[in-house]
Parts: C-alpha cells; structure tokens; sequence
C-alpha cells in the first residue's frame, strides 16, 4: 500500500444510485462515482442544482441504499476498511459514531435548548456522567462562539446562528469526519464567511477530515483543499483548489475542450455555455434529479 493509499479515510468505487420514475424508467443520479477522500483534508463537492451531489452526500452517510459500487471507511485504529454499503447495521452505526454532520436547516430540535441539542449525542451513544456533558457542551458551544446563546431554543436564533449550533452538536463525539450540507445556503456573505471560518478552524484544531457539499463559489474558494465537480451524476473533474482556480481564471479562447469550458462556466456563473446548451437529461429527469436534490 503507497503512502497515499495509506492516507485514504474514504474510497468511493464506481457509486451508482437510481430512482425510479412515473414511466417505470430508473434514471442514474449518480453513474459510476469514483474518488478518494484523503484523511484531514478538507474536500469541496460541487456542481449544479441537479447534478447529484446532496444524493451522493446521503450514499456516504449511509441515508440512501446504493444501486452499485462500494463506500469503504478506513478510520483510525480499525481493523481494515469497512464499505458501508454491504456491511451490516451495527456496522454501519459504528461508523456513523466516528463522523458528523451539519444539515443544510441545522436538524435542531426545536423543543430543546441549545445545550440540550448539543448533549443529545453524548446522551445517547456514552455513558459519560451529566456533569462532564455539561462541560464538554460548554466547550462546543465555545468554540462556535454561541455559549451566550446555551438555553434559547432554535426558534429565538438566526440562520447563521442555527448554523453554529447545528456543527456544535455535530461535533459532540468529537469525530473523524465532517459532512457539511450546503452550510452557506441561506445567509448573507458576511455569516457565510463567518461559518467557513469555523469549517477552516474545527478542521485544524481537531485535525478531521471536512467534506463540503455546495454550489457557493466564494465559500468553496476560501475552504477547499480539493474539490471534485460533478455533472449530471458523473465526476467531471478531481483537483487542488489552486488547478481549479487557475481554470476559473482562464481566457474562454484558450479552453482546450467541452469539459473545461462547462467547468469555467460554471465556476463563474456565466449564462452561456455548455451547462446551458447541453440536452442530455430530458426535462423529465432533470425534473427527478432537481426535487432529489432539495
């Protein structure tokens, strides 16, 4: 096993998830996904409304069953590589205790404080007393910045503030990985680059490996040590942050095919271009694809 090989905390192999239409048709969501996710890396998954990426954040999470290829975790300390998709279901939930997530809404439960969403995963899945909770909750909660904010409930908060407390509460058990759904959707620049700064400062002071679905530019830009596009269920392209940007950057006229033209597109949202010019997907299953990913 190479050094980089070693380095790998999730491989995802040929990843295939169908929905079955009106018609009886099941047209791929996502068709063949491969790529690795390299352990403490933050990685940015992209791509268009419709392209398959919240589909592809849900088969990695264990939410979806998949119609083919393999989700393999090699975490810490484990024995070897277990591919949450033919594992079992203790299997499964012994792996979901090693990751987080932020939902796009933040999942608050609204008839808890704060503090109360906070501690629900150390309630359930330890057997730590209710005084040492209570300081590990203060410490998430500080280092999110909403302490002051410990016995509101969801309702009396902000957006961005949910959003806060929303990655408190995913990073309760202290885990491996964190998946981020959409965690710029919905609020302004301003708090929008305040929670990418939390995702570049819980990535470094807890070293784990960050997984970013989004479609925002500036917030890919500012936290991405890699990113991978995604198209009409298809990985485009895999790349540093810094390949991607020199793409972003280019002159039109000096794009060598179709793919970099789409990328360049839609890396700077422009109306004209292959995105918008391309039939592939019948309105159908644009339609399908579209109302899975919201």
């Amino acid at each position: 096993m190479t050094p980089v090989e070693r380095d790998v905390v999730i491989r995802i192999r040929e990843l295939t998830k169908r929905f079955r239409a009106a018609d009886g048709s099941r047209p791929a969501v996502l068709d063949g996904v491969t790529f690795d996710i390299r352990r403490g890396e933050t990685l940015v998954i992209m791509g268009g409304s419709g392209c398959g990426k919240s589909t592809l954040l849900n088969c990695l999470i264990g939410e979806l069953p998949v119609d083919g290829g393999s989700v393999s975790y090699q975490l810490r300390d484990a024995d070897g590589a277990v591919d949450i998709t033919r594992a079992d279901e203790d299997a499964v939930d012994r792996i979901r205790l090693r990751f987080g997530v932020l939902f796009q809404s933040g999942a608050l439960f609204n008839s808890m404080t704060l503090a109360q969403n906070v501690a629900l995963p150390l309630l359930a899945h330890t057997d730590v007393r209710p005084d040492i909770i209570d300081i590990v909750v203060t410490l998430k909660l500080q280092q999110v910045h909403m302490l002051p904010h410990r016995d509101k409930t969801p309702s009396q908060l902000s957006g961005g503030q949910k959003k806060r407390a929303g990655l408190a509460r995913a990073a309760a058990l202290d885990p491996e990985i964190l998946f981020y759904d959409e965690p710029s959707a919905g609020l302004d620049p301003v708090t929008s680059a305040a929670i990418d700064q939390l995702i570049m400062d819980l990535s470094g002071k807890m070293a784990v490996t960050s997984v970013v679905v989004t479609h925002e530019m500036d917030s890919a830009f500012r936290i991405a040590d890699r990113m991978v596009m995604l198209d009409r269920g298809r990985v485009l392209r895999i790349g540093t942050r810094a390949e991607f940007d020199a793409l972003r950057r280019a002159e039109p006229a000096g794009l060598k095919s179709d793919e970099e033209r789409l990328i360049h597109q839609f890396l700077n949202g422009d109306t004209q271009g292959p995105l918008t010019d391309a039939q592939g997907l019948s309105e159908f299953e644009r339609l399908l694809v579209s109302s899975r990913e919201t």
